[in-house]
């Protein structure tokens, strides 16, 4: 006898005047049964306020977040439905994957997100790595993430005062109580980068800050690797300051001190010729020139992360947020 599909409801969040939703017509078209379907679209101005409003509304067993651009595969919840068969299971999630049609410039930028040397474990987030397995935060992203509403709503849904890094946060809290995450490369979404340099800068600035608030509210061992980018900066920024300071006969100490700075330069050269194995030229010195951009601007936003002001968790965000039930009542809506 087959199992028993678990009931899913899938939530959206999208700014209040958006029109084209991309998300909300592809799961439509995901191969799961109706009857068992929800579609929820929450409008606002503050993702985590529209996710949390759209889960206290939400009856499925299951909750499958998508961002509005986010194209899922059509299996996904069938794929999903599997893996929640596993009662110790709490979270399942995948890669955002750049479309095969995407302009040159978001294809490069994909090829920076998904580099070893740019982002570390966390670029399972952008390409498909390893088998599936247990994982942590590192490898999940919320545009393509699927966890038991129970266990979100126990946990009393996403802080509202980090932005981003609010499911980071709340991934971290599962684990802390025993829950298990989930990391399945072939559970995939469609999704573009950033159409432009200044939007792809502004969004790294934005999660390296986002990780720093996140560690001095909630402080991981998970966290430790993302100090690299930010302690990088710093010795850079000391090197250049510090060098014309340097008298004529510490010349040889100077070498010294700039050694980390040549290990960096061979660490990019052979970055640059693995990719080249499998990608044209053209894309990979771009692509190898922005892993130093993304290091800069990243430990440079973490910098900026550590001393922002932080709301406490009771500063609750009160924005209005209005979600609209697409599926499988046409029509009604919620407040």
């Amino acid at each position: 006898m087959s199992a028993r599909l678990p009931t899913i409801s899938i939530i959206i969040a999208a700014r209040p005047e958006q029109t084209e939703v991309q998300s909300l017509r592809a799961a439509q078209q995901l191969d799961y049964p109706r009857e068992l379907l929800e579609v929820l679209l929450a409008r606002g101005r503050q993702p985590s306020v529209q996710r949390n409003a759209a889960l206290r509304l939400a009856r499925g067993e299951l909750v499958y977040f998508l961002d509005d651009d986010s194209i899922p595969d059509p299996a996904n919840l069938r794929r999903a439905a599997a893996a929640f068969q596993d009662e110790r299971l709490e979270v399942l999630g995948g890669p955002n994957l750049c479309p095969a049609d995407a302009p040159e410039q978001e294809q490069v930028f994909a090829l920076v997100l998904s580099s070893w040397l740019a982002f570390g474990p966390s670029r399972a987030r952008y390409t498909p790595v390893g088998p599936a397995r247990d994982t942590t935060e590192k490898t999940l992203i919320l545009c393509n993430l699927v966890a038991r509403r129970k266990t979100l709503l126990e946990l009393g849904g996403f802080d509202e005062t980090l932005y981003p890094n609010e499911e980071n946060a709340l991934l971290d809290a599962i684990l802390r109580r025993g829950g298990r995450l989930r990391y399945d490369p072939a559970f995939v979404v469609h999704r573009r980068p950033r159409p432009d340099l200044w939007k792809f800068v502004r969004m790294l600035w934005t999660y390296g800050r986002g990780r720093a608030e996140q560690f001095r509210r909630l402080p991981t061992r998970g966290s430790l690797l993302n100090f690299v980018p930010p302690l990088f900066v710093a010795y850079v920024a000391a090197l250049v300051l510090s060098g014309p300071f340097w008298p004529a006969s510490w010349a040889g100490g100077w070498r010294v001190a700039a050694l980390p700075l040549g290990a960096y330069g061979s660490l990019l050269a052979f970055h640059a010729l693995s990719l080249w194995r499998r990608h044209p030229w053209r894309r990979v010195w771009r692509a190898t020139a922005l892993v130093v951009l993304a290091h800069c601007v990243y430990g440079a936003g973490f910098w900026r992360g550590c001393f922002t002001s932080l709301r406490p968790p009771s500063a609750r965000t009160t924005q209005e947020v209005r979600v609209e039930v697409i599926s499988p009542a046409p029509g009604s809506t919620a407040s």
